[in-house]
């Protein structure tokens, strides 16, 4: 029950964060935002705030926000069709009921003869049985009602594709940006919580029965040198242990003000088909306000620089399919984390919002950079790619993510449960 409940937390919150940035940019736009969602398929429940629907969906494989102008929920009204209009006291219409009029006993029913629910928001039409032609001006936010649903009506100023280059690619970036966000917040609490490395070669923690607690090695202790040789940092120091399996060290150390020298032999480990020297001590860490700002930087950047490193692994075929993890092997994951501890949770849910930043500007179809190179192809093009073209590729794109998912997802339940 912990996993499931951690699981939960961890995939909301990085997918909250992410199209959090994503509604931001766009309200700040002055895009409407149809939908927000966490997660695809079926409605778990939902509610609607300032124009947003806000929806909790069943399957865990990501969320959206929906802007008006990328979806087809509103039918063109064509010459001849018959439409209820309802208004408000300044005779502007505010509802436009497409079917079910009888619902509706009180609005005024015309026959169309066109209508620009874009940018002059007119519909002009003709009572039932009558010649005179008639105008009618449209609300800004005027509902279209189909099958008793409710859509708001987006003017083409409140669409994707009627802000400048800028601004699409802020809305398109923000999600990304808000992953790597929330990445150097998580770090920066762990850095408040256990501390930084120490800058020097301090030992942290000594483990029971280990060839550091035989040599005599304390927690506290600088290690200077090796056999002689200076050490600085504690890469330094492990590059000398790991080199040096089974073979007796000098280690001069400082404790208390006071240099001593102590003799020391690492044990031989198995790492993969490598034999590496051990002697079971850690790191120091220490606790610094100031000292959290740079390292939560680092934390970011050298995960950010592994999983860049794996992808491009991956795409020349070093790294296999199998590599991948999906919802199940992330779950799998999650649930190894969480026995370790709230620290290692916590440092899990950051590797994870990097990762998901760091995917998401790819440059595929469906995903966030994928539309980023079209408008990258737009400013070099000098005009955009026809919309048909692009959302014809980006669905194409989202079928085969969806195909990758379900090959991936089928992977980890072997590895699981096979």
């Amino acid at each position: 029950m912990t996993t499931i409940i951690a699981f939960i937390l961890v995939f909301g919150l990085l997918v909250f964060v992410h199209e959090l940035g994503h509604l931001i940019f766009a309200k700040r736009a002055g895009m409407l935002a149809r939908e927000f969602a966490i997660g695809f398929g079926p409605k778990i429940f939902s509610w609607m705030k300032n124009e947003t629907l806000y929806t909790i969906r069943l399957l865990p494989i990501g969320g959206y926000v929906r802007v008006a102008g990328e979806d087809p929920e509103i039918v063109e009204l064509k010459p001849g069709h018959h439409i209820g209009l309802e208004f408000n006291d300044k005779q502007e219409v505010t509802k436009i009921i497409v079917n079910n009029k009888s619902k509706h006993p009180y609005a005024r029913v015309i026959e169309v003869e066109s209508a620009d629910l874009d940018h002059s928001l007119l519909i002009y039409g003709y009572e039932i049985g009558e010649e005179e032609r008639l105008s009618f001006p449209v609300h800004e936010k005027a509902m279209y009602v189909m099958d008793e649903t409710e859509t708001q009506i987006a003017p083409y100023n409140r669409q994707f594709a009627s802000k400048n280059k800028r601004q699409r690619a802020m809305q398109l970036f923000a999600g990304p940006m808000m992953n790597f966000l929330l990445a150097l917040v998580l770090f920066f609490i762990l850095a408040l919580i256990q501390g930084v490395p120490a800058d020097n070669a301090a030992v942290g923690t000594v483990q029971d029965g280990s060839a550091a607690q035989e040599a005599g090695i304390q927690s506290g202790d600088e290690i200077t040198a090796i056999d002689g040789t200076p050490v600085q940092t504690w890469e330094e120091f492990t590059t000398i242990v790991r080199e040096n399996p089974e073979r007796e060290l000098e280690a001069t150390i400082v404790r208390d003000g006071a240099e001593q020298q102590l003799l020391m032999t690492p044990a031989l480990v198995e790492n993969g088909d490598q034999q590496i020297g051990q002697i079971g001590v850690t790191l120091a860490m220490e606790k610094s306000f100031l000292g959290a700002i740079p390292y939560t930087f680092q934390q970011t950047w050298e995960f950010g620089t592994m999983i860049i490193t794996n992808l491009g692994q991956l795409i020349t075929g070093q790294l296999s399919i199998n590599a991948l993890s999906g919802p199940v092997g992330i779950y799998d994951a999650t649930d190894q984390v969480v026995k370790t501890g709230l620290i290692n949770l916590i440092q899990w849910t950051a590797l994870l919002s990097v990762n998901l930043g760091i995917v998401n500007l790819v440059p595929l179809p469906a995903l966030d950079g994928g539309r980023l190179l079209f408008i990258g192809v737009e400013a070099l093009r000098g005009k955009p790619v026809e919309p048909q073209k692009e959302a014809v590729v980006h669905f194409i794109g989202f079928a085969l993510l969806m195909l990758l998912m379900i090959v991936v997802t089928w992977n980890d339940i072997q590895r699981l449960f096979l």
